[in-house]
């Protein structure tokens, strides 16, 4: 990569998706790999339920952790209404990768709102790089619905064309032992979507 080469990553997703350990693992994939690496994390609430945002840039020299509104080279939606809140960040011509889960919040649950209809068809139409499946359902057939964000994070791998890293070697420092193996296998079936 040369001078202005910044490529800029936009995770969005709900407190408790793991959203940050993937950037947490993303960036240090890419420090590995020899790039400049700026990571900013936004809590919207600090417990589960409330929107998480993660910005990661990486290139030969980033001066700025966060990703500025159209300039997203990739935007990762963990939830996919949080797809629709952080359109505006997306670049034109970037990739949209959209965990196609619900879930519901407190004004929904109560009955004082709806949860939109068509989500995932109406960012079909915005988006014309787009890639959405359930990561949620690919980690509760793995074992575990909590290694989903580690399914989008080899979704995200893909997209931006960083599969030559050890992103094992990356899990293996990142990962309790216990759970090492599961998230291996997650990374691996995010990589085929």
């Amino acid at each position: 990569m040369k001078k202005n080469d910044t490529k800029s990553i936009l995770l969005v997703g709900v407190g408790g998706q793991g959203t940050i350990l993937a950037s947490k693992i993303l960036s240090e994939g890419l420090v590995r790999k020899g790039y400049d690496v700026k990571m900013s994390e936004i809590h919207g609430m600090s417990q589960r339920g409330g929107s998480v945002t993660t910005h990661v840039r990486f290139g030969t020299e980033v001066s700025s952790p966060v990703v500025p509104e159209g300039e997203a080279d990739v935007l990762v939606a963990f939830e996919k209404v949080e797809a629709v809140r952080w359109l505006k960040y997306l670049k034109k011509g970037g990739r949209l990768v959209v965990n196609n889960f619900e879930i519901y919040s407190l004004p929904v649950l109560t009955g004082a709102a709806k949860y939109p209809d068509e989500v995932v068809e109406k960012l079909q139409k915005e988006v014309p790089n787009f890639k959405v499946f359930n990561a949620g359902k690919i980690a509760e057939d793995l074992g575990n619905i909590k290694a989903q964000n580690i399914v989008l994070l080899g979704a995200l791998v893909k997209a931006m064309g960083l599969e030559d890293i050890d992103w094992e070697s990356v899990l293996k420092e990142l990962i309790p032992p216990k759970l090492l193996d599961l998230n291996i296998k997650a990374f691996k079936a995010g990589l085929e979507q």
